[in-house]
């Protein structure tokens, strides 16, 4: 597969240990202030392996938030409605952190780090969360164009070098195996809805309403219709405050290799895994997710 890289005046950040923990270091030059970040009671936490239905869950709590109103979800792209606590970039892009104290109650807030990392006041301020999972299949291609695509990301090769890494955890953020299984192992110690990424697609509607009900909101019928097709992949990737065209402008993003929003599907997979990489694949995930009463889809 021909791989086109990015151009840029920006160096791609390396991986750099967080207790353990592989994490960009754009981002763990933060991490002395994020992990003493002090949430407050009324916070809601996203959380999510990269590239895992982010975005799409933040749109969804916004909309909801506001009773639907698309104007008021209008007020600002996703990234400075929902900071991204751990983020780092640069000028003119935020400082995550700097955005998360700045912001007034009640916060939505998202990050992807794995749940050991997460800033210990979330959980004695005893905040919602809502926690995404994606198909390791699918989260894994979705990564793979966005890490081609943007210089804010550690590249990881080709697709083949990509799947390799993947597997390995050496990626931000470490395994995705580790990520998903301990975020659904403590789920049941916190207030935290866990999702499935395939579920949302499957049928959004009774996903926005498991949402509502987390959030403890009641809205009429028609606004919930408002806020599905407001918050559909096709209207999403043509909404200038959901598909990162901001940031695309400033040049550390590049839609002609990939846009940010590419497809938003379940079983993409299959166009990129060969028969040889699937049956490896396979084998290696049926080790490491061995013992986890956490089960996925990868195809309806």
């Amino acid at each position: 597969m021909t791989e086109k890289k990015i151009s840029t005046r920006f160096e791609r950040p390396v991986l750099v240990p967080i207790e353990g923990v592989p994490v960009q270091s754009n981002f763990a030059a933060n991490w002395d202030r994020v992990k003493v970040f002090q949430a407050q009671p009324d916070d809601l936490l996203i959380a999510t392996y990269t590239k895992a239905g982010t975005t799409w869950i933040s749109e969804i709590v916004d909309m909801i938030n506001n009773n639907g109103d698309t104007e008021i979800c209008r007020r600002g792209p996703t990234h400075e409605r929902v900071p991204y606590l751990e983020f780092g970039g640069p000028n003119p892009l935020p400082i995550g952190i700097e955005q998360a104290i700045n912001m007034p109650s009640p916060r939505i807030i998202k990050t992807h780090f794995p749940y050991q990392l997460v800033p210990k006041s979330f959980w004695e301020q005893d905040c919602k969360v809502i926690y995404v999972a994606r198909n390791a299949k699918d989260n894994a291609v979705s990564l793979y164009h966005f890490n081609r695509m943007t210089c804010l990301q550690v590249f990881s090769g080709t697709w083949e070098e990509h799947l390799e890494n993947f597997m390995k955890g050496n990626l931000s953020f470490g395994s995705w195996y580790d990520h998903v299984r301990n975020w659904w192992e403590n789920k049941d110690r916190h207030r935290m809805l866990y999702m499935f990424y395939e579920d949302m697609k499957k049928d959004t509607r009774k996903e926005v309403m498991r949402v509502m009900e987390f959030l403890e909101k009641e809205l009429p019928d028609e606004i919930i219709d408002k806020i599905v097709y407001h918050t559909s992949f096709e209207v999403m990737k043509e909404n200038p405050m959901a598909n990162y065209s901001s940031i695309a402008e400033t040049g550390y993003m590049d839609f002609k290799i990939s846009p940010f929003m590419r497809k938003g599907s379940v079983a993409d997979w299959k166009n990129y895994f060969t028969v040889a990489q699937n049956e490896r694949f396979d084998a290696d995930y049926k080790k490491k997710m061995s013992g986890t009463t956490l089960k996925f889809v990868s195809e309806f």
